[in-house]
């Protein structure tokens, strides 16, 4: 593992410090949002600007790399978005917000499309599962160590803005003064919804679902916290255990997921995020159960995407992954661009509560649709499935066709060597 991390180390360290940047806008925009006195309904289309830019990035930048290359377009999109973070604490009006997110998650889509070319490129056969694990390692303790740098400053000032700004730029000094030359880039165009429900009808809806309530927990967390009175650092900790949980059950939801039908364990996980959605309900604000809440509702949420994605994959010759890999994307990036606008007219409507009562219905719909596809197929036997890779919902498609495409060779070799530790 040493010697596969020594080739792709300042790569990771990149994504880590963009991440860290990133990572504190997210939680920034409801924290100073509610210091401006934004609605709920306000602040939700503006977290929803984010994931329509992060949407059409990823069919976007891989054009503009192929005109003008990896390094132009890496370096611009990094300029673009340093410029954009600064930018907020100086345009303070929802519609500049959302514009400046959307812009942001254009930008964000495009470095991921980026690096992860060259992360692959930079793979072979035999590390590109190790190289991947480590990538989705390397964004998930970027996101909450950002959390923590929020505590270091006043979300009313333009401090932290301007020091999430100066990580983004930074970040890019590792990667450009020392990536290999720049690799292709090809994303293969995304398999209609059509075709991918009829395929895959449980992958389809799931992860539409999916993206709402990742796109709620990751943006409408802090804008909770802030409705509800918690105090910056505890918002910092609430979100950070949202991300927390994803590392602690990914390992073990991956081992069973190896093992056992996968629409159980798809029904199960989705079971435990509504019950803990339905807890944190039921705290009325209690800081310490809350917490516990959102630590196991935002662990499961991590391990139902690469679910969906290995799901989907079993059921699909090996020519047809890669495109339906792009459109399990764009679908979930629909249901991202959904959730937060949902969730936001039901906390200005019902109060911030309707935060965990809108992730626990959509938590519910998700387990709903999973034990009703239960009895109307079978499925294949665990033994013949594809082996699954932890893959984080914030990655482009380009990670998600390498994790695709080990997936189904790692489960090949396994088959045929018997099962690897």
């Amino acid at each position: 593992m040493i010697a596969v991390l020594s080739s792709v180390w300042t790569l990771l360290l990149g994504i880590v410090l963009i991440m860290l940047g990133n990572g504190m806008h997210f939680t920034l925009i409801g924290l100073r949002g509610g210091i401006e006195g934004f609605s709920a309904v306000e602040l939700s289309i503006v977290t929803s600007g984010y994931f329509m830019g992060f949407l059409s990035g990823a069919r976007v930048t891989p054009v503009m790399i192929r005109r003008v290359g990896h390094v132009r377009v890496f370096a611009a999109l990094g300029s673009l978005m340093s410029a954009a973070l600064i930018a907020f604490p100086l345009l303070t009006e929802p519609w500049a917000w959302t514009l400046l997110r959307l812009l942001v998650g254009f930008c964000m889509s495009g470095v991921y499309v980026a690096a992860e070319s060259w992360l692959n490129a930079a793979s072979t056969n035999q590390t590109r599962g190790k190289v991947l694990s480590a990538y989705m390692i390397a964004q998930t303790l970027g996101i909450i160590g950002a959390q923590g740098l929020l505590t270091l400053g006043d979300a009313g000032t333009s401090v932290l803005f301007i020091g999430a700004s100066i990580l983004v730029s930074v970040s890019f000094a590792p990667i450009l003064l020392s990536v290999t030359p720049a690799p292709a880039t090809d994303v293969a165009r995304p398999m209609s919804l059509r075709a991918l429900f009829k395929a895959s009808p449980l992958g389809t809806v799931g992860i539409f679902l999916l993206g709402s309530v990742y796109a709620t927990q990751s943006g409408m967390a802090a804008v909770f916290g802030t409705k509800i009175g918690m105090t910056a650092s505890q918002i910092a900790l609430f979100v950070a255990l949202l991300f927390a949980g994803a590392l602690v059950l990914q390992y073990p939801i991956g081992w069973l997921s190896d093992r056992m039908d996968r629409r159980r364990l798809i029904f199960s996980a989705a079971v435990l995020g509504t019950a803990c959605c339905a807890a944190g309900w039921f705290t009325a604000g209690a800081l310490g159960p809350m917490l516990a809440a959102a630590f196991f509702a935002g662990g499961v949420t991590t391990p139902l995407y690469a679910l969906f994605l290995a799901y989907t994959n079993d059921s699909l010759p090996s020519e047809e992954m890669a495109a339906a890999s792009g459109g399990l994307v764009f679908t979930f990036g629909l249901g991202a661009i959904a959730g937060p606008m949902v969730t936001g007219w039901a906390m200005q409507g019902f109060g911030p509560f309707a935060f965990w009562l809108v992730l626990g219905a959509t938590f519910a719909a998700i387990a709903v649709y999973a034990l009703y596809r239960m009895t109307q197929t079978t499925t294949l036997p665990a033994d013949q499935t594809d082996s699954y890779l932890g893959i984080l919902p914030t990655t482009s498609p380009v990670a998600v066709e390498a994790a695709g495409i080990w997936a189904a060779e790692q489960a090949v070799m396994e088959r045929d060597d018997g099962p690897s530790v």
